[in-house]
């Protein structure tokens, strides 16, 4: 009987031993950092390679989230510390500008800097997009000049606006979540500047941004639970809450107030305003 428990004894300890062996084997997955994004350009240098990134299959009017990673040809291995800049700037017949945009940032040890860039309108074939990189690559300070084709959303909805404020401040208002809106109340989110120069638009912190969805075609009815968007230092974005109740066209009416709870631009919906001259619109 004791020999039947010993054998028995071991044959668990054997199973045991192989099932910890099988399980400190098994290699972890190497996780692709642009997994979902689709390379929209790629700059060839002479030892490495520049990559663009974005989650939509071109560069449009409005926000637009950029990665991007840099190559090095003699490493074969993605760059972590080459601290990039960027300067988009629109060229067209008599005059030239720059656009809204965020410094572009990685995490410690990621290969992949990220950022944004607002555009405010379209290229075409004498009016044009260019973004200057500049990095480091090897202690080697580095200038590369890209030009990059915009074009209106697809879906043609409104979701930039551009407009002059009650106090003779142009400022650019453009629509980032929810990317895919969904019957539920949605985290909303949106990014505001200010055109200081043709060169400089600096972030507007510490405004409101009140929300009030309408359904047109559905006799102009809103939704309960709206929460109206304010500013995030964490973020440098305004975010806010937003309630869709069934699927459709919706209109985000929207008013911009200042610190000092003064309206800025856009006005309330009412019987006989049936929409604000700020908006943004949705369709799912």
């Amino acid at each position: 009987m004791k020999t039947l428990k010993y054998i028995f004894a071991i044959l668990i300890l054997s199973v045991s031993f192989v099932s910890c062996s099988d399980d400190n084997d098994e290699t972890p997955m190497e996780t692709n950092p642009v997994e979902g994004l689709t390379m929209i350009y790629e700059i060839p240098a002479a030892d490495h390679i520049v990559q663009i990134y974005s989650e939509k299959q071109n560069l449009e009017v409005g926000y637009n989230e950029v990665s991007i990673r840099i190559k090095d040809l003699a490493s074969d291995k993605y760059v972590t510390n080459a601290a990039p800049t960027w300067m988009p700037m629109m060229y067209m017949e008599t005059t030239q500008h720059s656009a809204p945009h965020s410094m572009l940032s990685n995490n410690e040890e990621s290969t992949v800097y990220k950022g944004h860039i607002v555009f405010q309108m379209p290229s075409n074939n004498t009016e044009y997009w260019e973004v200057m990189f500049n990095y480091s690559m090897n202690g080697q300070a580095m200038e590369e000049a890209l030009r990059v084709s915009v074009s209106q959303p697809v879906d043609g909805l409104k979701k930039t606006q551009v407009f002059m404020g009650s106090d003779d401040t142009r400022y650019i208002l453009a629509y980032v979540n929810p990317k895919t809106p969904e019957v539920a109340i949605n985290d909303l989110q949106a990014v505001l500047y200010r055109m200081e120069t043709m060169m400089s638009f600096p972030v507007v912190e510490n405004y409101k941004i009140t929300v009030d969805p309408r359904m047109p075609g559905m006799g102009n009815h809103s939704s309960p639970n709206n929460v109206d968007m304010t500013y995030s230092s964490a973020s440098k974005m305004y975010d806010g809450k937003l309630s869709l109740t069934m699927t459709g066209y919706w209109k985000i009416n929207l008013k911009l107030m200042n610190a000092a709870g003064e309206t800025l631009k856009g006005e309330d919906v009412t019987e006989a305003n049936p929409q604000s001259s700020l908006y943004f619109e949705l369709e799912f």
